[in-house]
Formats: C-alpha cells, sequence, structure tokens
C-alpha cells in the first residue's frame, strides 16, 4: 500500500485534494477544538481508533463496552502506550465529556462509557470530509453512501479502519517531521494548517512552498495551542529543514520543505486508501448481507476479525 500511496502523492491532482482536505480539517477543529484534539496528535489519534473500534464491537457484539481497563489493555496489546499513559488519556477524556458513563458502580476500572453525542458527530464529520476527498479524487459516491446511515454504517466501518490503521506498520511509524509535529499534544493542527497554506501549483517545482502564514502567534492561535509550545515545534523542525522563514523570523512568510510536504502527504494519501479499502469491504459486506450471501464479520476488542 505504501507504493500505491507514493504513485497518489506523485498526482499532480493530489497536491489540490490535499491542500482542500487540510482546510476542511481545520474547519473540524476549529468548530470542536477539544474534540478534534484528539484526532491531532498520533498516539492519541490511534488510541481514539482504538477505543472507538472496541465501542462498535461491543455493540455488535453485546460485549462489555469501553471501561478504562479496556482502554488499558488495548494500548498494551497494540504498543500504543504504557498502562498509566492509556489510564491519563481515558480520565481526561471522561473530565471533558467526550464520553460518558452508563451507569455507576463501585469500581472505578468497571465503569463502562458510550462516546457522547458530539463526539459521534465529529467522528461521522471526520469520515465524511476523507470520504469527500476520495470521491474528489476517484469519483463515486462514499460520502453521501455514508452520510445515508452514518450510525449503522460506523457500526462496521470503524471497526474495519481501526484494525487496518493499528496493522499497517507505516502508520504506526511516519517519518521524521511528521513525528515532530503529532506524536504528542495536538501538532497535527500545525501541519493541517501549514499545508492548507501553500500553493497547490508549486509543489514540485520548488524545494521550498511558501506558506500564507508568518506571526507564530497568529498560527497558535489558529490552532489553539500555546504560542510557546508552537515555537518549540517549528524550532524542532526548523534545526532539521522542514520549515524555515523567507527573511527575518516572525517577520517573512514561513516555508515547508518538499521533504515536509512529501511525508504529510504520504501519511494523509496512506489513511485515504486504508479508508478506501475498508469502505469497500464494508460496502460489500453489507451488500452481501441484504442478499443473504453470510453474516457480517465480528470484531474483537484489539482487531482481531472471526472471518479472517
Amino acid at each position: 500500500m505504501r507504493e500505491d500511496a507514493a504513485r497518489l502523492v506523485d498526482d499532480e491532482a493530489f497536491a489540490h485534494h490535499l491542500v482542500s482536505l487540510s482546510k476542511r480539517l481545520i474547519e473540524l477543529n476549529q468548530g470542536l477544538p477539544r474534540l478534534a484534539g484528539l484526532f491531532a496528535a498520533q498516539q492519541r489519534w490511534l488510541l481514539s481508533h482504538a477505543a472507538l473500534a472496541h465501542h462498535f464491537w461491543a455493540i455488535n457484539t453485546g460485549k462489555t463496552k469501553l471501561t478504562r481497563r479496556v482502554l488499558a489493555n488495548l494500548a498494551l496489546k497494540n504498543t500504543l502506550s504504557s498502562r498509566n499513559t492509556a489510564y491519563a488519556f481515558f480520565d481526561e477524556v471522561v473530565a471533558y465529556d467526550v464520553i460518558n458513563p452508563i451507569e455507576s458502580v463501585s469500581d472505578r476500572e468497571a465503569v463502562e462509557y458510550v462516546p457522547a453525542p458530539a463526539t459521534i458527530s465529529m467522528l461521522c464529520a471526520w469520515y465524511s470530509a476523507h470520504l469527500n476527498a476520495l470521491d474528489a479524487i476517484y469519483g463515486g459516491n462514499r460520502a453521501s453512501w455514508f452520510m445515508d446511515d452514518p450510525h449503522s454504517i460506523l457500526r462496521l466501518l470503524q471497526p474495519e479502519l481501526a484494525y487496518m490503521l493499528l496493522s499497517i506498520p507505516e502508520v504506526r511509524e511516519p517519518g521524521p517531521l511528521y513525528t515532530i509535529f503529532t506524536w504528542a499534544d495536538a501538532g497535527g493542527l500545525l501541519m493541517d494548517r501549514l499545508v492548507a497554506g501553500i500553493e497547490p501549483s508549486a509543489i514540485g517545482k520548488r524545494d521550498c512552498l511558501q506558506t500564507n502564514l508568518v506571526s507564530i502567534s497568529f498560527l497558535a492561535k489558529a490552532t489553539g495551542l500555546s504560542r510557546a509550545h508552537t515555537s518549540r515545534k517549528l524550532s524542532t523542525a526548523a534545526q532539521i529543514g522542514g520549515i524555515g522563514w523567507l527573511g527575518p523570523k516572525g517577520h517573512s512568510s514561513i516555508w515547508i520543505s518538499h521533504g515536509f510536504y512529501k511525508e504529510y502527504a504520504q501519511m494523509q494519501a496512506l489513511k485515504l486508501l486504508i479508508l478506501d479499502h475498508a469502505c469497500s469491504r464494508v460496502r460489500s459486506l453489507l451488500s452481501d448481507s441484504s442478499n443473504g450471501a453470510g453474516q457480517l464479520p465480528q470484531y474483537g476488542p484489539n482487531g482481531e476479525r472471526s472471518d479472517s
């Protein structure tokens, strides 16, 4: 799939679709910044996908719903984080009402949670943005198919997507510049904003791609991050040639290197191809099921599938 992603990135038209997608992701962040922040750091993004996959698997099977203990086990099983990091993440999403308890029990570790309505709405918007991008690239009606019955489709699509995201090494191990921005905090938002600020027609023609950004403070405000945190991320990326300024720092346009763009584009292309594969699989499964051709697969809490 890496080779397919590389071919997609090399397609001249892809740059325009990628910049449009990055702008849409920024819009989602501005609408629900706290929720969007969960998808803007690599570790949290993967933990979120694993947790949501378990939620829908539990609906499909009637098994134990998401708990603090379940998330920690998911994190360890999939080598996403330590148990303590998973606990801290879980406690944070509980505190900010990203997930809600079904009922109170004496054992804190056994309290079952479900995503809040706003969380499901955000997830639907995230899928819609990416499926619209796929439709723009390849044609088709993925986005309208999904939005016709998103809650039913999510029950299959989210576990399928999470299974693939957690299984493909290229997703788990991005390049050095991508890692600088996305491993912790909400650095993915910075990457989205930087890429959204470039001119697609310049890609492939210059080593440095000028953005429409000058001020670190403006960039920090646009992404909801502190100025100090934003400055640290940019400085680290600048040290390895990923970004810079056309003139005096803070008084001239920020540029990103072609290598920075390629890492970002490669990861986004890979995610889109994975989603396209998951979408095609779920559509086929739903079609077969409606025609009486077999049962839909069940997904385990760690991504295992009974049909594979």
